[in-house]
């Protein structure tokens, strides 16, 4: 028997994670849409922006800094060497939880305050206050981020 190969993307080699998928790409846009509706004013919410984290860096699927100006004159660097509020990542289906959780690690080393792992499985968010310190969304719940300062209904991620 032939063993099959799969090669891994452009998207895949450069940013170390899975290609999305529509349900990927559809929360994403659910989740950045919900974030601008609701706090444009407090926050700089940003998408697939590569972070200058060890060793090779990493690429949030959303990100959110304190509000600030864009400056359309210059050009920022590749990777932002200062941390994020808050670090969303959307869990692909050949993701395991536990590569999901090590992203966690690796943010919060880096200075981040907050990050989620979506659960499109599901239709989950977990919120981490710190490593291995999370609350659990799901359903009708409203999402709570006390450490952001963020509310969030879920159905509207999961629409």
């Amino acid at each position: 028997m032939e063993a099959v190969i799969e090669r891994l993307s452009d998207y895949e080699l450069q940013r170390g994670k899975p290609m999305p998928n529509t349900i990927h790409g559809a929360i994403q846009a659910n989740l950045i849409f919900e974030l601008t509706s609701r706090y444009r004013q407090s926050y700089r919410i940003l998408s697939e922006v590569t972070l200058a984290t060890e060793p090779d860096g990493s690429t949030p699927d959303v990100l959110l800094y304190p509000s600030f100006p864009l400056d359309y004159l210059s050009v920022p660097a590749a990777k932002r060497s200062d941390a994020p509020l808050l670090c969303i990542e959307i869990q692909s289906p050949s993701q395991s939880m536990e590569s999901m959780i090590e992203k966690t690690i690796l943010y919060f080393a880096f200075g981040v305050q907050s990050c989620w792992i979506v659960v499109p499985s599901l239709q989950a968010v977990l919120v981490y206050s710190r490593p291995g310190q999370y609350h659990f969304f799901h359903g009708e719940d409203t999402l709570r981020d006390p450490g952001a300062g963020i509310e969030l209904p879920l159905p509207g991620i999961f629409v």
